[in-house]
C-alpha cells in the first residue's frame, strides 16, 4: 500500500538543476509558474481532508486550489470552508446553488483559476508530494506539449489493485482506443483549456467529458505526454465496481465516431465506435473481469 501523501515522494527527477527548469524570467527576476488545482467536490466529507492535505504537502510551492461544491448534502462544504479560512491566500471556494454536474462545476473552477498551468485532483483521491514538481518540469522542458499526465493506481481499503497507463506521446489515432491520458493526474497549459472553451456541458458528452476534452485539444493542435510513474491514486472499491450506464456507453460510441470523422481516419475506425456498445451488453461478471484485467495490465 502506498504511503500517505505527506510522506509519499517518488525518486524521479532528482536533479539539482530541476529548479532552473521550473523558473521563468520576469524582467530582471525569476518567478515560478503558478499551478491552479481545480477540484469539484460533492458529498465527499469522508475523503476531502486527505485530498486537500495532498495538495498542502506538495514540494512545488506556487499553487492555488480552486474548490467548487456541487450541492453537497453532507459536511463537504463546511470542511472546505475550514480549509479556505485557514489558507485564504491559497484556496478559493465556490458553491453551486444546486447540483449541476462535474462538467459545469469544473468550468466554474476554470473561470476562477489564475494559474499558468491547470491541474486536476478529485476529492476522494491522493497524489505524491512531488507530483506538481515533476509535471511542471515536464511542461517546462518540452514547450511543444500542452498536456502531461501520469500512470494512476486504483486502491481501496485493502491496498492497490490496478494501474492505468497510456502511450508515451499519444497521437490522434490513439484516441480511437480510448482516452489517451488519465484525467485526474493531468496538468495542462492554461491556453489549451482556453482554446477549447473548457469542458463541454452537452448531455451527449456526459461521463466522457475528459475524453472529449482531449479530442478538442488535439483537434486544436495541442499534444501531450504521459509519465510512466505512479504519481496519483484513485480510490476505487474493487468489490463494488459501478458499471457505466448504457446511455453513457452510447455517448462514448458517439465520440469515437466523431474522432474518426473529424480526424479523417480510415473507415475501419468506425468499428471502434461499436466497442463500447458491445461491452455494455456483456454480462456483469464478464464485464467486471475484463475491466480489472485491463487495469492490472495497464
Amino acid at each position: 500500500m502506498a504511503l500517505p501523501c505527506t510522506a509519499w515522494k517518488t525518486d524521479t527527477l532528482h536533479n539539482h538543476g530541476i529548479i532552473t527548469i521550473i523558473l521563468k524570467q520576469d524582467g530582471n527576476r525569476f518567478t515560478m509558474k503558478k499551478v491552479s488545482v481545480i477540484m469539484g467536490i460533492y458529498n465527499c466529507a469522508d475523503t476531502l481532508e486527505e485530498a486537500v492535505h495532498c495538495i498542502l504537502a506538495q514540494t512545488y510551492p506556487n499553487w492555488e486550489l480552486v474548490l467548487c461544491d456541487d450541492g453537497s448534502s453532507d459536511q463537504t462544504y463546511s470542511i472546505a470552508a475550514k480549509f479556505q479560512k485557514q489558507y485564504p491566500d491559497r484556496i478559493i471556494l465556490l458553491k453551486n446553488e444546486h447540483n449541476c454536474g462535474l462538467n459545469h462545476t469544473l468550468n466554474r473552477c476554470l473561470a476562477a483559476a489564475t494559474g499558468d498551468y491547470i491541474a486536476r485532483m478529485d476529492a476522494d483521491d491522493r497524489c505524491a508530494a512531488n507530483r506538481f514538481e515533476i509535471e511542471v518540469a515536464a511542461l517546462e522542458a518540452e514547450p511543444e506539449i500542452a498536456i502531461v499526465s501520469t500512470d494512476m493506481e486504483h486502491f481501496d481499503q485493502s491496498g492497490s489493485w490496478g494501474r492505468q497507463s497510456h502511450p508515451d506521446y499519444p497521437v490522434k489515432e490513439d484516441l480511437l482506443h480510448g482516452t489517451p491520458f488519465s484525467h485526474a493526474p493531468c496538468m495542462v497549459r492554461r491556453e489549451a483549456y482556453e482554446a477549447v472553451n473548457g469542458y463541454s456541458e452537452e448531455s451527449c458528452f456526459l461521463r466522457v467529458e475528459d475524453y472529449h476534452l482531449w479530442f478538442k485539444m488535439y483537434k486544436a493542435g495541442f499534444k501531450g505526454k504521459n509519465i510512466h510513474q505512479v504519481l496519483y491514486q484513485m480510490r476505487d472499491d474493487r468489490s463494488a465496481y459501478s458499471r457505466r450506464k448504457f446511455k453513457y456507453r452510447l455517448n462514448e460510441a458517439h465520440l469515437k465516431a466523431l474522432i474518426v470523422r473529424e480526424f479523417s481516419l480510415p473507415v475501419s475506425g468506425y468499428l471502434y465506435a461499436l466497442r463500447p456498445i458491445i461491452v455494455g451488453l456483456l454480462p456483469n461478471a464478464v464485464y467486471d473481469k475484463l475491466h480489472k484485467r485491463n487495469l492490472n495490465h495497464g
